[in-house]
């Protein structure tokens, strides 16, 4: 009997809410559609360290993301200078995409034609960027991506501002402007 009456009530209620259109209706869950905003780094009793940010599970990997099992030495450089290759195969080189790229990552200091002679070394705020087809670099394309990916001497890393797919569109158009140089 109870239940009755309950599912009676409900009913009007869901009748009268949805009858006139000139006064709003009535919002039975309203968490369902406004949830609770939580800042990222605020206090938070819901986990152990008290704040809301968490660090991921040990283990996992962001999508999208492509580990790189060479290490960050020297060794690790002489072994992706001689062994590693573009993962993109000739179908999937972008030379317009790889030159955007490079003019916004590279030639301030590497120069628009891979020559070293970009703007920062025109202004002599940075010296001694050599060129892409100096015969003691010998540079390759797994030189060229551990160096996009690791940094070298006072270039720093640009892992964080490419991913794996655009650092190997800059690596093709990198060794294009090798190749143009050394014609």
């Amino acid at each position: 009997m109870k239940s009755i009456i309950k599912l009676t009530i409900l009913a009007v209620v869901s009748f009268a809410s949805c009858q006139k259109n000139s006064r709003p209706n009535y919002e039975f869950m309203p968490n369902m559609y406004e949830s609770v905003a939580y800042e990222t780094y605020q206090e938070s009793d819901a986990f152990a360290n008290g704040i809301e940010a968490q660090i991921p599970a040990e283990g996992t990997i962001p999508r999208g993301y492509t580990p790189f099992d060479i290490d960050n030495t020297t060794e690790g450089y002489n072994e992706a200078k001689a062994n590693l290759k573009s993962l993109l195969d000739s179908t999937q080189v972008d030379e317009a995409r790889g030159k955007e790229l490079y003019n916004i990552y590279c030639a301030i200091c590497h120069g628009t034609k891979g020559d070293g002679k970009g703007k920062l070394v025109q202004r002599e705020k940075i010296l001694g960027i050599p060129s892409y087809d100096d015969a003691g670099r010998a540079i390759t394309q797994g030189s060229v991506y551990h160096t996009i990916y690791y940094g070298k001497n006072a270039m720093g890393s640009y892992a964080n501002q490419l991913n794996n797919e655009e650092s190997w569109q800059v690596v093709s158009y990198v060794m294009k402007l090798k190749a143009d140089l050394e014609k």
